[in-house]
Formats: C-alpha cells, sequence, structure tokens
C-alpha cells in the first residue's frame, strides 16, 4: 500500500511502539512501523513525511543497545525521539545521558521554560493549565543537550524532560505522548504531525478503501481470485474489498476444519453464501486436520501444520474453479508483527500466525493481502463502510487454527469435543450478561492436565477448563477483564454440570504482556 504522507516509526524494541503508530493513525496520518536497523536508502524509499524514534528497554550506553544510521539525522526529515528515542539523540548528537541513582516511574509534574518548546506549548494549551501531568518510565536520564538544542522542560529531579532543534527539526521528549496518562500528549504529537513534519490527515475509510481496490487491480489484472474465507471480521472485510475490486472473479472457500465452535460452519455458509450471495465453496476437512494433527504437542508446529494444511487444501480447490493463482488472506498488522515480519525482520517472533510465519515455503499462490497494516478496528470502521452487517464485524476475534490452539497439547476429537461444549456454555452467559461487544475476546481453554476433584460423594479425575476474558484496542496489549462474580459463577456451575469431563473452573488474570491473549 502507497501512502504519500506517512510517518515512520522506528522500534527500539519498544512496550509502547505499536501504541505510537496507532496514535498517529488515529490523527488520520498512515504510520509504519520499522527496525532501528532500517538504512538512509530505506528510509529516501519510503518518502516520509517524519520520523518517530520509539522508547525501548536498553541504556544507550550498553554494548548492546540499538543505534540507527546517523545518516538519518542529516535528511532534513523531522525526527521525534520518545524516552529512549530522546535518549538516543542527545547521545548520537553530543549530549550526554547518565545513569540516575532514582529511576522515574509513572506519573510526574513538567517543570516547563517560560516558552515552553514548539511541542510543550501545545501540550498546556490542551490541558488548560501549566504543569502537566506526563508518564515517564526510566532509569537513565539527559543531563546536558547537544549544542544548538533548547531546553524546554524538566522533570522534578531536574533531568531534561523535553528539548528541540527547530531549525533542524529534531525534538526529544523523556515521558511517553503515547499514553492516555499524559495530558496534552494527542495535542503534542499533533502539533509534531502536522505542524513540524507538514502531513496531511489522508488516512481516511474511503481513502484506504479507493488505495485498496486499486492496489488489488493492479496485483490481480483480470484473473479470478480465491479467497480463504473463515467467517470472521478479517476475512470477511477482505473478501468485500477484494470483491469490490475484482466482482464475479472473486470465490471464496470456507474450510470447515473440525476445529470450530458450535454450528459455525452452518452459520458461516448461511450469512456468506445465503445473505450475502458471494462466490461461496464450503470442504469439509475435519478428517485431514485430525490425521495431520494427531500426536503434535508443540503449539509452534500445530500452526505450521495448519497453515501448510490449508494451503494444500485451497490448491486442490483451485484446481477444480479453473487454478486462480491469487490467494486472499485476512492477514492483520498485529498478525506481522507477532509473527516477526513487520519490519523486515528485526522484531521479535512472538507466536507463528498461521497466515504469516505458519504457511509452506512452497506453495502454488501468490497472496493477497489488503489488510496486512491495518489494525482491527481500521478493519472493523472498513467494515461498516463497505456495508458489511454488524453480526460479521463484532465478532470476537477466533484465531485461523480454530480450537486447535486452545486445547494445549494433542488435538483429539473427545478433547475438541470437551473444549467446543465448554466454549458453547460461556459464550451464552457471556451475551445474555450484555458483555460481549464489551469485551475483546472470551473463551475457554482446555489445559493438557486432569484435577482431582469430587462429585456425587466419588472422586474424578478429570480437566480443568480455563476461563479467558480480555479487553483491548488492537489486541497488541491487552488487560484480563474483571467479570462479575455471578456472571464467573454461573458460568462455573453451568461448566461442571454440562461437560462431561470437566470438574474444575479457573480464571486467567494475566494482562497481555507478560502473556499472550491466547495461550498458544
Amino acid at each position: 500500500m502507497i501512502v504519500s504522507s506517512s510517518i515512520l516509526v522506528v522500534d527500539f524494541g519498544a512496550q509502547y511502539a505499536q501504541l505510537i503508530a496507532r496514535r498517529v493513525r488515529e490523527a488520520r496520518v498512515f504510520s509504519e512501523i520499522v527496525p532501528h536497523t532500517v538504512s538512509v536508502h530505506e528510509v529516501l524509499e519510503k518518502k516520509p513525511k517524519g520520523i518517530i524514534f520509539s522508547g525501548g528497554p536498553q541504556s544507550v550506553y550498553a554494548d548492546w543497545a540499538p543505534g540507527i544510521d546517523e545518516g538519518i539525522y542529516d535528511l532534513g526529515i523531522p525526527i521525534l525521539g520518545i524516552c529512549y528515542g530522546a535518549q538516543l539523540i542527545a547521545r548520537d548528537l553530543g549530549g550526554k545521558v547518565e545513569r540516575t541513582s532514582r529511576g522515574e516511574y509513572g506519573r510526574t509534574l513538567l517543570d516547563i521554560s517560560s516558552t515552553g518548546g514548539r511541542l510543550i506549548a501545545s501540550m498546556t494549551t490542551e490541558a488548560g493549565y501549566s504543569p502537566p501531568d506526563v508518564w515517564m518510565s526510566h532509569s537513565d536520564a539527559i543531563v546536558d543537550t547537544p549544542p544548538k538544542f533548547t531546553q524546554c522542560a524538566w522533570s522534578a529531579n531536574g533531568a531534561v524532560a523535553a528539548f528541540e532543534d527547530v531549525e533542524r527539526g529534531i525534538y526529544g521528549v523523556q515521558f511517553h505522548p503515547e499514553v492516555s496518562h499524559t495530558m496534552g500528549g494527542s495535542a503534542l504529537m499533533e502539533t509534531f504531525l502536522f505542524d513540524v513534519c507538514g502531513a496531511s490527515p489522508t488516512w481516511t475509510h474511503t481513502n484506504i478503501i479507493e488505495q485498496s481496490a486499486e492496489d488489488i487491480l493492479v496485483q490481480t489484472g483480470e484473473e479470478k481470485v480465491l479467497c480463504a474465507l473463515s467467517g470472521g471480521v478479517d476475512s470477511a472485510v477482505a473478501a468485500a474489498l477484494v470483491g469490490r475490486a475484482v466482482g464475479e472473479r472473486l470465490v471464496c472457500v470456507f474450510v470447515d476444519t473440525g476445529l470450530l465452535r458450535t454450528n459455525e460452519g452452518d452459520q458461516v455458509e448461511q450469512l456468506f453464501a445465503g445473505k450475502l450471495g458471494m462466490n461461496f465453496i464450503r470442504y469439509d476437512a475435519a478428517d485431514i486436520f485430525y490425521d495431520k494433527l494427531a500426536g503434535l504437542t508443540d503449539p509452534e508446529e500445530k500452526r505450521k501444520v495448519i497453515g501448510e494444511t490449508f494451503i494444500r487444501i485451497f490448491e486442490e480447490v483451485a484446481d477444480s474453479v479453473g487454478k486462480p493463482r491469487f490467494l486472499v488472506q485476512g492477514t492483520l498488522y498485529p498478525d506481522v508483527i507477532e509473527s516477526g515480519g513487520a519490519n523486515g525482520g528485526g522484531a521479535s517472533v512472538i507466536k507463528s500466525h498461521h497466515n504469516v510465519g505458519g504457511l509452506p515455503e512452497s506453495m502454488s499462490f501468490e497472496l493477497v493481502e489488503p489488510l496486512r497494516m491495518l489494525f482491527k478496528d481500521e478493519v472493523r470502521a472498513i467494515g461498516a463502510e463497505l456495508g458489511l452487517p454488524d453480526e460479521i464485524l463484532w465478532r470476537q476475534p477466533f484465531p485461523g487454527p480454530g480450537l486447535a490452539v486452545r486445547v494445549i497439547g494433542e488435538v483429539t476429537r473427545d478433547r475438541i469435543e470437551i473444549l467446543r461444549a465448554a466454549d458453547g456454555i460461556l459464550d451464552q452467559e457471556i451475551r445474555k450478561a450484555g458483555l460481549y461487544r464489551d469485551l475483546w475476546q472470551s473463551f475457554a481453554v482446555l489445559p493438557a492436565v486432569r484435577t482431582v476433584g469430587v462429585m456425587g460423594d466419588q472422586r474424578t479425575y478429570a480437566y480443568p477448563i480455563v476461563i479467558r476474558a480480555v479487553t483491548s484496542d488492537d489486541a497488541m496489549t491487552a488487560d484480563w477483564a474483571r467479570l462479575p462474580y455471578d456472571l464467573v459463577e454461573r458460568v462455573s456451575a453451568r461448566l461442571i454440570g454440562e461437560v462431561a469431563g470437566v470438574n474444575r473452573v479457573v480464571l486467567d488474570v494475566t494482562s497481555k504482556p507478560p502473556g499472550t491473549i491466547e495461550w498458544e
């Protein structure tokens, strides 16, 4: 996707790099995350309006500390350094950074200079008073700024909190303007984007749809296109986008893996083939997937086997419909980031999503991924613009490998049936409580252990069910949901009373990070 007005977010291993990218997009400016190894040549090829250096966990003076191609400072492209990014600017351009005896974490009041500086002044205007609260998270401090830089603000312990070289367009802030805890943070970001960088707010849903349609036509020409349709939000919006571009040349293929939720296959067929009238093929592949997964317990291996099996089935279907060489997938930006592919391999692989890192090296398709650079909230907004119904747009995310990655350990028909029944009960109760739209995801997990219990005065040795429910904006970070105790009690009673093979229910209270949303 080519975007004329964009911002590069250079990732130094930050917890908040994705949040920075989202904040830029919320201002209707396209952002792209790149690794700190990005070269001057690569930056020039992307023609960004501005560059943001993210925070990071290292000290800028550590032997293994990530750096930047210092030629980037001389390109004349505005730069904003945040936390580690600000310290890196200070170090590279002649300032001084030192370890402090006391780190700064959480809310901090700024001590602002009389002029405030270009970016800081916009914060105090929005906050309505001075000084604003900002969010700090660092143990090193900038004690001297580089030559020709002006100090604009300080923290309570006297360390530099903001500095700038207006002539060169280089700015640094020790705090995190991208987090909601920083008062006036959005105003600071917008001042950098629009006043300093001269970016245009062109990243709108209409423009995304139009640009995607053009890209799809350029890629596929007049050829037939196959779409991997799961029935979830991502694949449905991808299908709608591609269908808008290629019309009747699109054929949607739904693979029923036997790893889906209760009645899900029938629901998908009724919706897409019936209500939406798409060219729709349903392929029953339950036996194939169970045979392929037999004996496997490692989650990465399961994902890769599932990814390859999907591709082989799509290749088989393609042979029967004219051998289209293009395959549409609903890959999202978080999928790419977690699979280590967002920034040229610089990111750590958290897990291989079956449609990214789980794909086989050899396949006959060229992938069409119109959502590859989008976050989930952007996808939902685009789907609404395309006229998709709420029953699709507000379905909670469901992993492509299905229940196979919610059954910990080996996947068998019996274990899938236990989990399917448990997940169905949890879904019913969450909806009945009116919480379905409030939660990013809520689902059941079947661990690879059994526990002793007592039921009907007899000893049992059966499985526990884990309830996992989280809130999130984009799946890059998530918090465990504080479900009402009476709801948890009802779900627990039903799971133990109605699902054979279950004698215990536990609640997962882990946020992301340190955990992931899914267990595998």
